[in-house]
């Protein structure tokens, strides 16, 4: 296992990840399925937020408990298919801030040119997950990394649903310092650089594309 690399294995994440492959698996029902796997993914990647003890009066007594200790949080999708996980997340993370960021491949260097970014105003204070269902070639992935730490961004992780080893190297080698969470690891890339098995193009499945 790859340092700094956390594959899900709760058998609810790993059924979710099965419908989510099947060809027959509608774009309506494609769409909730990205959106609970983030919700249930969102778990274990906040796991480490710091916790602060406050006294709170229950209709029994007075409970010594624990609560958030403010930590900000940040999630910032890749353009477009990194839209889908969004809500999931917001639904556990309400108070999470949402920025976005868009990339695209120069037909000519082959290297992502970023084309949009969005962020929060104090985002250099906050923990940024950034969204992407599949992390395949590895090069948007490390490219949006790169910009958001070139605005001052120190605290990054990044969240995919089914990731290549291809991918996970290109992260891990140009970012070292950022964990990857990811449902499913799946064992290589084919010619057109698609993750096999992998489920296809996530964002022409999410909004019924082709």
């Amino acid at each position: 296992m790859e340092s700094n690399v956390f594959i899900f294995d709760h058998p609810l994440i790993q059924h979710k990840i099965s419908l989510l492959r099947d060809k027959r698996t509608t774009t309506k029902e494609f769409r909730e399925l990205v959106g609970e796997l983030a919700m249930l993914m969102a778990y274990e990647v906040t796991r480490d937020l710091p916790l602060k003890e406050v006294e709170i009066e229950t209709p029994i007594a007075i409970a010594k408990t624990q609560v958030l200790a403010g930590k900000k949080l940040a999630i910032v999708p890749i353009l477009r298919a990194g839209l889908g996980m969004v809500d999931g997340m917001l639904n556990l993370l309400p108070m999470a801030k949402v920025g976005h960021i868009g990339l695209y491949r120069d037909p000519k260097t082959l290297e992502p040119v970023e084309y949009y970014c969005k962020l929060p105003d104090d985002v250099t204070e906050r923990e940024i997950v950034i969204l992407d269902p599949m992390l395949a070639t590895g090069g948007s992935a490390s490219a949006a990394v790169t910009f958001l730490k070139e605005r001052g961004i120190t605290q990054i992780k990044f969240m995919c649903l089914i990731a290549a080893p291809e991918g996970i190297a290109r992260l891990q080698k140009d970012h070292p310092d950022v964990p990857i969470f990811c449902a499913a690891r799946d064992p290589r890339l084919n010619d057109h650089a698609y993750i096999v098995p992998g489920l296809g193009d996530a964002g022409d499945r999410l909004f019924g594309t082709k």
